[in-house]
């Protein structure tokens, strides 16, 4: 799978992001293993943040129709910035105009370290709840060597959703026919991080090939200094072109901003792709290995 992602292209404060990821499940092991590549770019300064996570997982079944999926990510951060595109508060004359050097001094603008993840998603065919910590180590993010204050706080993650199936439509006809999901299924995700937090609640309607999906992100009955967390409504629209052994998806979302920004931010454009494809003998029956019912977007 491939995803890009551009918040807020009118203003200098943007953030543009690009990930990778390939996973696979093996049956004989009931494991999963992943490889996730993301690079994120933010402000002026170009703060880039670049890492690659290795993944894995393993699927326990606790009823006919219940499982549970605990896994782990190690990954691997770098961060780098260009301290010459800032300015500071010493630069400034007492009219406002930038004509002094700055008296700060770097000798660090690229931080590597190791950050440790844990997570674990209960499911059934139509039922999903999953928690999961990020930043389990707290590393230390600043670049100056001298400053142990800056670790990076855990970031505590809930989601959930189901699945409300409807009565199949059918695709082809005789032997090639088979059948296409209808389906509404509504989500949400509460995630907090030090002292933010935010909440996502979606719907999707699936109406194969079409996916139609609509988001709120925000708490609105609480303030951050001052400020009430409305942050944006997001619209989505996706393709999925399946066949017997392999799937293409394809998806388009916007942010509309909600929040102080306004929509001269620009709002955020992503654009997603994935392909799924079976590595399966087709020599061997299949295991009974559940599908998890998340969207695929």
């Amino acid at each position: 799978g491939l995803n890009y992602r551009n918040q807020w292209p009118s203003i200098e404060a943007n953030f543009t992001t690009f990930s990778g990821f390939i996973d696979h499940f093996i049956d004989s092991k009931n494991s999963g293993v992943g490889l996730l590549f993301m690079h994120d770019k933010e402000g002026r300064a170009g703060l880039t943040s670049t890492f690659i996570g290795l993944q894995y997982a393993y699927q326990l079944r606790l009823a006919d129709n219940l499982f549970f999926r605990p896994g782990i990510q190690v990954a691997f951060y770098n961060r780098n910035i260009s301290f010459t595109d800032l300015t500071f508060g010493d630069q400034f004359d007492d009219f406002g105009q930038v004509i002094m050097p700055t008296g700060e001094t770097f000798n660090n603008t690229s931080k590597n370290f190791v950050d440790i993840s844990f997570g674990g998603l209960f499911y059934t065919p139509n039922i999903w709840l999953g928690v999961s910590a990020n930043h389990l180590n707290t590393p230390e993010q600043s670049f100056d060597e001298n400053v142990t204050i800056s670790e990076l706080p855990i970031k505590f993650s809930v989601h959930g959703g189901v699945k409300l199936r409807f009565k199949s439509g059918v695709m082809g006809s005789g032997m090639f026919s088979r059948p296409q999901e209808r389906s509404l299924t509504p989500t949400f995700q509460y995630k907090s991080q030090g002292e933010f937090d935010q909440f996502d609640l979606g719907l999707y309607l699936t109406l194969e090939p079409v996916i139609i999906g609509a988001w709120y992100r925000g708490l609105p009955f609480k303030t951050l200094e001052g400020f009430n967390n409305n942050e944006s409504v997001v619209m989505l629209i996706g393709f999925t072109k399946r066949g017997p052994e392999d799937a293409f998806n394809i998806g388009y979302s916007y942010d509309y901003t909600v929040s102080n920004l306004g929509s001269a931010s620009g709002g955020a454009h992503e654009i997603s792709l994935s392909y799924v494809w079976s590595t399966r003998d087709p020599r061997k029956p299949p295991k009974n290995v559940m599908q998890i019912p998340c969207p695929d977007f």
